[in-house]
């Protein structure tokens, strides 16, 4: 079965997405489009083969950690303040010198063709229209080259380490002359986790789909790019990569370099002996180790690990402006989605993505000043409602 949506699927997608409803509609009509990014993920369902929408949604094995990054987040109490000025709001803030309009970026995914014909370039330029910053995958479907020309905001790269060091070397440097801005390693993934769903519906890439970034390696399509047909083992992850290749790459990369995938306290503090320019909190969409701890929940120890040295970012359940504010508040310097976008690229291509952004900023916004925070700065652990004070 193809794994794309129809075309006329997404053209009516694309036009009805941001639009509040006809002129002339029946009063007390309901708008057209989502409201928030939970509806955006049922559009999206709806639209997608099952193949596409189990690879985007699933998490490993009983899924208990993909159900934990979400309720830990709603387990997280604010507190509300009252008879504060917030009539001016300030949402920005910087990383690595960079100025960001606010601390929410679009976290590295798989396969964008999968969910919209265009694929990454579509996301390019939603992320663009939205004034946020894109992290591509090394498993795009359009090459790094190809996504740059298409973006107007900021780019960061996403990298597995191949076996091969010599590709590795040459895909890092391909990223830097494309223009992006920093290099995120991704270390949490050796081997990839138990994805049930991925079994059963028997995951392939359609025909005419490819991972190009990483096609001069593969000299055949992958069916599944992250595990072998008979082993726990790929061809294009390094289960061999140790801290040493981390200082190989630090050695001639010349952006700042993040390691995504950091849960553990010790590995955080290894970070940053490592010379590691940031870290991202993830257990990788609760897609590889299940029963393993939500994202927001192992964020509090990481930060007491990195004592400030350098900065720290989380990914995982985001799903409300609350949830922003709340990993603010616990010490993250911001926050990455994953499959809310790829849920909105679904139902609107990069007017879906930038409609998915708007939502989320906004909610933050009303959240921060909710909350009595007129500023970045201002969110800390005193906006939240802890138990027992």
């Amino acid at each position: 079965a193809a794994a794309t949506t129809t075309s006329a699927a997404q053209t009516e997608a694309q036009a009805n997405v941001d639009r509040p409803g006809e002129p002339g509609a029946a009063k007390g009509a309901a708008p057209a489009g989502p409201v928030n990014l939970f509806e955006f993920e049922e559009l999206a369902k709806r639209r997608l083969s099952r193949m596409a929408y189990d690879y985007i949604a699933q998490g490993a094995a009983d899924e208990v950690t993909l159900r934990w990054n979400r309720a830990s987040f709603d387990n997280l109490r604010l507190k509300p303040r009252a008879l504060v000025d917030v009539s001016q709001l300030d949402t920005r803030m910087k990383l690595f010198g960079q100025a960001h309009e606010f601390p929410v970026l679009l976290a590295p995914t798989a396969y964008h063709k999968l969910v919209y014909r265009e694929g990454e370039r579509a996301t390019a330029r939603g992320a663009g229209a939205a004034r946020a910053t894109l992290v591509v995958s090394s498993f795009a479907t359009v090459a790094i080259e190809d996504v740059a020309k298409a973006a107007t905001s900021r780019l960061w790269f996403q990298l597995y380490v191949q076996p091969d060091r010599s590709f590795t070397r040459d895909l890092v440097q391909r990223a830097e002359a494309a223009g992006c801005q920093a290099l995120v390693i991704t270390v949490d993934t050796p081997i990839a986790g138990t994805r049930n769903r991925e079994e059963r519906d028997r995951f392939t890439l359609p025909p005419g789909m490819n991972v190009e970034n990483l096609k001069d390696l593969l000299k055949q399509k992958a069916t599944s790019a992250h595990r072998g047909d008979k082993d726990i083992y790929s061809a294009i992850l390094d289960p061999r990569l140790t801290w040493e290749g981390i200082d190989w790459i630090r050695s001639f990369a010349k952006i700042p370099v993040l390691l995504k995938g950091i849960i553990a306290p010790e590995d955080a503090k290894l970070a940053v002996e490592h010379g590691a320019a940031g870290v991202i909190v993830s257990n990788h969409g609760a897609r590889n180790l299940d029963t393993g701890p939500a994202t927001i929940d192992a964020l509090p120890r990481v930060i007491e690990a990195i004592e400030g040295r350098i900065p720290v970012l989380m990914d995982g359940g985001v799903r409300r402006g609350t949830d922003v504010v709340k990993a603010l508040a616990l010490g993250a310097k911001a926050v990455l989605i994953g499959r809310p976008y790829l849920w909105g690229l679904a139902v609107g291509g990069a007017t879906g993505i930038e409609r998915v952004l708007k939502i989320l900023v906004t909610e933050f916004r009303a959240a921060m000043a909710l909350c009595g925070v007129r500023s970045i700065s201002e969110i800390d652990r005193r906006v939240l409602w802890e138990p027992g004070k």
